[in-house]
């Protein structure tokens, strides 16, 4: 049963990271493609460490997992906005609304 729930969520986290490329290919502007990607990516890497933290044997695992997950969330935070404000500013001389 733990192997069959681990195999879905990870199979799950893997649609997400899929539906995540996909609308960095077809959302038609910079914010709204980084909006897909980081929430997508976000919640497919969560839902693929959760599916590898059930079938972990011990806490060392575990822990190097979540603290894994933690810091790809921080760094894919901190490159969204880096590249949303180097967007914002080329459109300096540009119309933004």
């Amino acid at each position: 049963m733990i192997d069959v729930l681990s195999i879905l969520l990870i199979a799950a986290g893997l649609v997400f990271f899929a539906a995540g490329t996909a609308g960095l290919l077809r959302f038609p502007d910079v914010y709204t493609r980084l909006h897909a990607l980081t929430k997508a990516d976000n919640l497919g890497l969560g839902l693929v460490v959760l599916g590898l933290l059930i079938r972990a044997d011990a806490l060392a695992p575990m822990f190097k997992l979540v603290l894994v997950w933690a810091l790809v969330l921080v760094a894919g935070a901190a490159a969204c906005h880096l590249v949303a404000q180097r967007a914002w500013t080329r459109l300096d001389g540009e119309d933004r609304s």
